[in-house]
């Protein structure tokens, strides 16, 4: 465990959980995403035309004790930057928060808003990049400017020990995560794919197909492929490898 404790001090730069929150919500770094997060936040979607959208950048939410991480691409344009939730009010929250209460880390199948009374246990949900971004593509340069956020976030998920990647944007910014804060990797990086698992000093990785309508509709992601993941996720966490 040398390692991780080595990637939590390494990369601190908030003194809890809540600090970094109320820093995040109010972070205007990239133009391009503030512009777009607002503009969609004034203009809505026509069913959603009565909601309060919360049009700011997203953060994680779950078990401060979480040992099992799930980190997504960026939150949806009318699901997390309408809801202030990651992955709350859209079809890919729906796939997600299933998943996650049948595997026995929520307390219930649905992720409707803030309010909801959903509670995780054992799992964290985040992802790389906070504010939505146009046709949900982030550019280098806001992925690397957000990379402040993404790693003090996973410094104070002390007991974080296996993450759950929802495709391969995710898993390479959780690589460059644990390059910078000190974690000795293998060369070449191993490749994403469905269902793979790279184990780590103290850190496990499980590559997941996003949940995006794109993978779940087509049926590149099942739901049995999803569960598949999680289950093994669990077993890992339980384990201790």
């Amino acid at each position: 465990m040398e390692q991780q404790r080595k990637i939590h001090d390494g990369c601190a730069s908030a003194t809890s959980l809540g600090e970094l929150e109320a820093r995040l919500t109010s972070c205007e770094a990239c133009p391009r995403l503030v512009a777009w997060r607002q503009e969609i936040a004034e203009t809505k979607r026509a069913a959603f035309r009565y909601d309060d959208y919360w049009g700011r950048p997203v953060p994680g939410f779950g078990d401060p004790e979480a040992e099992i991480v799930v980190v997504g691409l960026a939150p949806a344009a009318h699901g997390a930057n309408r809801t202030g939730r990651m992955f709350t009010g859209d079809r890919s929250g729906e796939w997600l928060y299933r998943a996650l209460y049948r595997a026995g880390l929520a307390n219930q199948p649905t992720s409707v808003n803030r309010y909801d009374g959903l509670v995780l246990s054992g799992a964290w949900v985040t992802a790389a990049v906070r504010c939505a971004p146009p046709q949900n593509k982030p550019t280098p340069g806001e992925r690397d400017t957000c990379s402040v956020w993404f790693d003090a976030e996973l410094s104070l998920l002390r007991r974080a020990t296996v993450f759950v990647v929802l495709g391969q944007f995710a898993y390479h910014s959780l690589w460059s995560h644990l390059r910078r804060c000190g974690l000795a990797l293998p060369t070449p990086r191993p490749s994403f794919g469905h269902g793979e698992e790279v184990v780590l000093d103290g850190v496990t990785i499980l590559m997941s197909y996003h949940v995006s309508q794109q993978n779940t509709f087509t049926g590149r992601l099942s739901v049995e492929m999803l569960d598949d993941v999680f289950t093994r996720a669990v077993r890992r966490a339980g384990s201790g490898v």
